[in-house]
């Protein structure tokens, strides 16, 4: 049997081997970070030099980075009706969410129902900022600052957003940003600073590191409360003793996506060669016009389940997901593609995601799969027919 050609990195990036190499070296050192005694220290070393690694890939200070341990914690600590400015309380008004964002964010965190509001993206899937200008104008700031969450790219569609621009507006009206930079870490160069952003989740198993570990970077106007009782692990803003190997092997692997994004970059042109392919025979690439991750692409075709691509191409040795990896299993639309305005495609949407490992000959291969199995669906419709 040929090798299996894996094409679901946004779901999940296959560990690096540096990773590998910094969790197995500091999973068998002694100590807590929290002692003092020689073993703890040293372990303490690890942790703070993965913190200024990160901090340098993402050009912001080393005391602006909680670890945690993922995305979903970040977003949770940070989307809370109930937020301080250093020592004095602040109180955030309501929660303004794209319409294509990470369920981890959409769903609101601890805002209530009510206090939750999605503004639209057009049809390529890039936020609408006049519509966001225009909520934002009639924001209640009676009942404190608006937060509006954007993810630097989109998990499904690799639709890159223009945060930049974004917070430019939200400071504005006086508004927070968080971002959720989860799919653009290791794919494209982020500069925290760059972005205006005041806070931004990342998750270490989307680049090359290991699960169960993220980080929340948190700007100069934010002062992160922890929302778990425990330890003052993180300088108070994180309780609970930090996965030292997990966060080690986090900065490495940032290390190492960080010197692979020209390499990555290249990959563009093999997903555009195989966007030319299935257009050719009918299907939709999503998302296509806008600013895309390279190694990204959303298709849909007519009368082809998501499920049912996900299971042909898998029996053909090809790995991808329909649209999220954390939705998949289900049966359900793509909410993005939906929000796209493409309803009537949601329930066909096929994600393919490349790697730093990905070749030309995957991509190929990858296509192959897909159009045997579009082509064995159009027959049987015929017979049908």
């Amino acid at each position: 049997m040929s090798a299996r050609v894996y094409m679901d990195w946004n779901a999940t990036a296959p560990l690096c081997e540096a990773a590998r190499e910094a969790f197995l070296r500091v999973a068998l050192m002694d100590g807590n970070p929290s002692s003092v005694h020689r073993e703890g220290r040293a372990v303490r070393s690890e942790v703070e030099a993965a913190r200024r690694t990160l901090a340098s890939a993402l050009n912001t200070e080393p005391a602006h980075v909680i670890f945690t341990s993922g995305a979903t914690e970040a977003a949770n600590l940070v989307l809370t009706p109930d937020y301080r400015m250093g020592r004095a309380p602040l109180a955030i008004g309501a929660l303004y969410v794209s319409a294509v964002e990470h369920k981890a964010v959409h769903d609101g965190g601890r805002f209530a129902a009510g206090q939750t509001r999605t503004f639209p993206v057009d049809a390529r899937g890039v936020a609408d900022l006049a519509a966001l200008d225009a909520i934002l104008a009639v924001h209640d700031a009676a009942a404190g600052i608006p937060m509006v969450a954007l993810m630097l790219a989109n998990n499904e569609t690799g639709v890159i957003q223009v945060v930049d621009k974004a917070s430019a507006l939200v400071r504005a009206h006086d508004g927070w940003l968080h971002v959720d930079a989860v799919q653009a870490a290791g794919k494209i160069a982020i500069d925290f600073s760059d972005l205006g952003a005041d806070t931004m989740a990342l998750s270490a198993h989307k680049l090359g590191g290991p699960q169960g570990v993220g980080a929340l970077v948190a700007g100069t106007r934010a002062t992160v409360t922890r929302r778990l009782h425990g330890g003052g692990q993180e300088r108070g803003r994180r309780a609970g003793t930090e996965n030292v190997a997990g966060i080690a092997a986090f900065g490495a692997a940032a290390v190492a996506a960080q010197e692979g994004l020209a390499s990555l970059a290249e990959q563009a042109q093999w997903r555009d060669a195989l966007a030319e392919r299935v257009k050719a025979q009918g299907a939709v690439v999503l998302g296509e016009g806008a600013d895309r991750l390279p190694q990204t692409l959303c298709l849909a075709g007519e009368g082809f389940g998501s499920e049912v691509q996900v299971m042909n191409m898998d029996l053909a040795g090809v790995m991808v997901s329909a649209g999220s990896a954390c939705s998949s299993g289900k049966v359900k639309a793509s909410r993005v593609v939906e929000a796209m305005g493409r309803a009537d495609l949601a329930p066909f949407a096929l994600r393919i995601s490349g790697g730093w490992a990905s070749t030309e000959d995957d991509w190929i291969k990858c296509g192959d799969a897909w159009l045997a199995a579009w082509k064995r669906i159009g027959a049987r419709r015929r017979e049908v027919a």
